[in-house]
């Protein structure tokens, strides 16, 4: 089990940081009182899986700002549980807190008629002291935009063997509609179409006659080959600009043949080169169903 503790002050970017957490496989936890911390985690291990998974907490002042003071005595028990753990506090000075909370717009949660926002922004820093005080790790995210706080927390938290983006290749027929989630899209219907071969029609780009036909085209081969050189060139782009999943679509007519086969082989390809790639065949069956 691996257990990461978010806080800081309102305003700093506890949500982008447990969004990035998310995004690389933890399962978040937001606004959990510090008390039922131990619980929490105690029913966890109870789970035959808990060793491989893995878990971000967000605690913070909205509803459990009276039990903040407790919460060294709380990673004491963690302590005792032999539960490993790491505590990152996000921090950033009262300035700029002012001039985020003027441009969107957002009440601070201990606002109120009789208090302000900066009295609110001290008393909360206040509130929060036990929890930076026993931090593994303070950010401060002052000069920070959200690209950059999203980058720092995958660098100094997550790690980078972690900072992985999900791919997937999808085929697709144009004649049933393009892909709604598709980021690329790329069109196979000027290759050759083994639909017109008799003997090929009732296969897919996954049986190795219709896959046979294919290759022995050059046509076929250049778009594979143009396809995989602008991917590898620009999927790392992708990936350090800080996205969590790209769809590439790879459409034909049908979705039986030309598109199914480019799929296969640039998930082939690609599935050797980055750490979560999937393929998907959308409209693989639905002559069959027809």
């Amino acid at each position: 089990m691996r257990l990461i503790i978010v806080s800081g002050l309102s305003g700093s970017g506890k949500s982008t940081a447990l969004h990035v957490l998310e995004d690389v496989g933890f399962n978040c936890i937001d606004n959990l009182p510090v008390s039922l911390l131990p619980a929490l985690v105690a029913q966890i291990q109870t789970h035959h899986d808990s060793a491989d998974q893995k878990f971000a907490i967000g605690i913070d002042v909205r509803n459990a700002w009276r039990d903040l003071s407790i919460f060294p005595e709380m990673l004491d028990t963690l302590k005792d549980a032999s539960v490993p753990f790491h505590v990152l506090f996000l921090d950033t000075r009262l300035p700029v807190l002012m001039q985020r909370y003027s441009e969107t717009r957002r009440k601070h949660p201990l606002s109120n008629r009789e208090t302000n926002l900066e009295e609110a922004i001290s008393q909360e820093r206040k509130l929060v002291e036990p929890i930076r005080d026993a931090a593994d790790q303070v950010l401060d995210t002052s000069n920070l935009n959200l690209h950059e706080l999203r980058d720092l927390v995958r660098e100094r938290v997550v790690g980078p063997h972690e900072t992985t983006m999900a791919i997937l290749f999808e085929s697709f027929g144009f004649k049933h509609g393009l892909p709604v989630n598709a980021d690329l899209v790329f069109d196979a219907r000027c290759l050759p179409n083994p639909h017109w071969q008799a003997t090929l029609r009732p296969l897919t780009g996954k049986d190795p006659d219709v896959v046979e036909f294919l290759q022995s085209e050059s046509s076929v081969e250049e778009m594979y080959q143009d396809i995989k050189n602008y991917l590898s060139r620009w999927l790392p782009r992708y990936q350090a600009n800080s996205r969590s999943y790209i769809t590439i679509a790879i459409g034909c007519t049908g979705g039986q043949h030309r598109s199914v086969y480019l799929s296969e082989r640039l998930y082939s390809h690609f599935v050797t080169q980055f750490d979560n790639v999937q393929v998907r065949h959308r409209d693989i069956n639905k002559h069959r169903a027809a």
